[in-house]
């Protein structure tokens, strides 16, 4: 890998843990909801809100890439049904995004970022909707690409290829870095990329697809990896 000028980096389960920081948000939101729309909570359950989801999204499949577009569109949905307008939208969802960006890193993802930084091109690529600004860690990332961006999501070629021209290098100067044996590892090959699978928990490579370039148990590994070439 001596010849890498870019990494691309998935953000969700790679530099931090999401799925409690999302059932923290969509408690969050509930609660909010109850208290300033109660008829939404009366009607809704949460359990309800996920079979709206689920109906939003079988509805807009062509925009299942845009995770902001299906939230919002579920919040105004459930609105309207409890006899409100969409114009509360906005509020929610900034509930929402405030509890979503609420993440703590993984102890080494910062030094990682800084470290590999000053030696490579670094690109964020995420099928999600952080923002690193509030998150606290755009200064560490050259460029951000995202599925709302691209108008597709990984594993879908595009994502990666709109990260590859903000990187600046080739696809095969290119190293993408993410938690995911299918959406990271397989659709960054698919694309041309070299691609590093971070296993944090020790699982097996799945058999249906083609071993990664490398593996790490966290990005903190990365550097001695490239610096072993």
């Amino acid at each position: 890998m001596n010849d890498i000028r870019t990494i691309t980096l998935d953000l969700d389960d790679t530099l931090w843990e999401i799925h409690p920081v999302i059932r923290r948000a969509e408690e969050r939101l509930y609660a909010w909801i109850g208290e300033h729309y109660p008829r939404i909570t009366e009607r809704f359950s949460p359990e309800d809100i996920h079979e709206v989801r689920l109906e939003v999204f079988a509805e807009y499949r062509d925009r299942s890439h845009d995770l902001t577009f299906m939230r919002r569109t579920v919040l105004s949905r459930i609105a309207t049904a409890a006899g409100y307008n969409d114009s509360y939208v906005d509020d929610a969802f900034a509930v929402f995004e405030e509890a979503r960006n609420d993440v703590t890193l993984y102890p080494e993802a910062r030094p990682a970022l800084v470290s590999l930084r000053e030696r490579y091109v670094l690109i964020a690529v995420t099928n999600g909707n952080a923002n690193l600004e509030k998150i606290g860690i755009r200064d560490l990332f050259d460029g951000v690409v995202s599925a709302a961006m691209a108008g597709a999501a990984k594993p879908a070629r595009p994502i990666f290829d709109m990260a590859v021209a903000a990187g600046g290098a080739s696809a095969a100067q290119t190293l993408h870095v993410g938690d995911h044996p299918f959406y990271d590892v397989h659709g960054a090959r698919d694309a041309g990329l070299r691609a590093v699978w971070v296993n944090r928990k020790g699982d097996d490579w799945p058999d249906e697809y083609p071993v990664p370039d490398a593996e790490v148990q966290h990005i903190g590994e990365l550097q001695r990896l490239l610096e072993e070439g």
